[in-house]
């Protein structure tokens, strides 16, 4: 019988709320008999709603709590003794299961305890990184006139996240602008690992012809670097056309209430939270896909929206361009200015040539890198050859 360990960081009843997981998430090929799900928080997830993330594999759910209160003490007295007490539980839980391999999604107090398992019982373990820890770092108190507990609390989350790295069997960035951290931090072995899509309800942009009026899409969490205020205030110099914006997030009641102020609420819509596999069907329905952001990363929803074919409007980051997109003509690049999205929105809207054009490239160039099938079969043939 074949064991899989998957250790995250995450409360996984939030994300069964927003409806993110797709079939076969933890367990891709239905390669696994067992699934063992562990999360570093105190979490009570209802199983029944996670079984589709294992396929047909029996799941088993376990909390390895974390201790914020660690990071404060001196954890690095004798060879970080304190530190791996805490992991202590996480490696007689793994002793106990024998899995063949031990995934993990983020590198956070999770990593930790791979990594103490490694050393003792010779598990492998592989990882997935989602962002660049130089640029996007949840876990680290921002800025340079830290307090001393915000100095200690961020070297604490540095040290274990960076150890933890250097000893995975192999590090699966999601996209390509994470690699620069990885080989900053002497990362040798890593391999590109797209997210897995919702193979099941993608459906290919078929028709390209102007919905009326033409209907928009933007999705992502709304905050400050990824506001979609300059989309909105372009569709002011765009008449007719209507705005769907998915995603929650700080900005989204000052959002509503500039709409509301600016007598555009019968076109532009809100909707805080959908499922992903109804985003996914309805993804072909819309004219354009239009995203403002200056993280550095290839998010999912745009891997989504491309693979569908669905023609992309997204601006310039003030950074380093991301790799996938900088030669590939297969979005519509803007400033983020109102001006220069309603130039390029009117554009592609009155050229239906380019437009069509621009999504088929986009589709084809998506599929030829990141498209379902071929994501999980590249995943199951690492999981394959690191299996105990």
């Amino acid at each position: 019988m074949s064991r899989l360990m998957v250790i995250v960081p995450d409360r996984l009843t939030d994300i069964i709320k927003k409806g993110e997981f797709q079939p076969c998430y933890y367990n891709p090929g239905n390669l696994f008999d067992e699934v063992h799900l562990c999360s570093t928080t105190p979490d009570k997830p209802d199983l029944a709603a996670l079984q589709h993330t294992v396929g047909t594999a029996r799941l088993h759910f376990h909390v390895i709590p974390e201790d914020l209160d660690l990071c404060q003490r001196d954890w690095r007295r004798d060879n970080y003794a304190p530190l791996r007490q805490w992991a202590r539980p996480g490696v007689e839980l793994a002793a106990r299961i024998q899995p063949n391999l031990i995934r993990l999604h983020g590198a956070d107090w999770n990593i930790w305890v791979a990594k103490c398992i490694r050393e003792e019982l010779g598990i492998p373990f592989v990882v997935s990184l989602h962002i660049n820890p130089d640029i996007n770092q949840p876990r680290q108190y921002p800025g340079p006139n830290l307090e001393p507990h915000q100095i200690r609390h961020n070297e604490f989350f540095a040290y274990i996240q960076d150890e933890g790295l250097r000893a995975a069997d192999l590090v699966m960035p999601v996209y390509e602008p994470i690699i620069p951290f990885l080989e900053r931090v002497g990362v040798v072995s890593y391999k590109v690992c797209y997210n897995i899509l919702d193979g099941q309800n993608l459906r290919p942009k078929e028709r390209y012809d102007l919905a009326a009026p033409p209907r928009l899409l933007y999705v992502g969490r709304v905050f400050g670097d990824k506001n979609p205020e300059p989309i909105i205030l372009a569709l002011e110099q765009i008449p007719d056309a209507t705005l769907t914006i998915v995603g929650d997030g700080p900005l989204r009641v000052p959002l509503e209430m500039m709409v509301q102020e600016r007598n555009l609420q019968e076109r532009v819509h809100f909707r805080p939270a959908v499922h992903n596999a109804e985003l996914c069907r309805m993804l072909g329905e819309f004219d354009l896909f239009t995203i403002h952001t200056e993280y550095f990363e290839l998010n999912k929803s745009l891997l989504e929206a491309l693979l569908t074919g669905l023609p992309a409007v997204l601006n310039r980051r003030r950074g380093t361009p991301v790799p996938e997109l900088a030669e590939a003509n297969i979005v519509r690049f803007v400033d983020p200015t109102p001006d220069s999205y309603a130039d390029a929105i009117r554009e592609l809207l009155a050229n239906h040539a380019g437009r069509a054009a621009l999504g088929r490239r986009a589709a084809a160039h998506a599929q030829t890198r990141w498209a379902p099938a071929l994501t999980e079969a590249k995943v199951v043939s690492i999981y394959r050859r690191f299996m105990r």
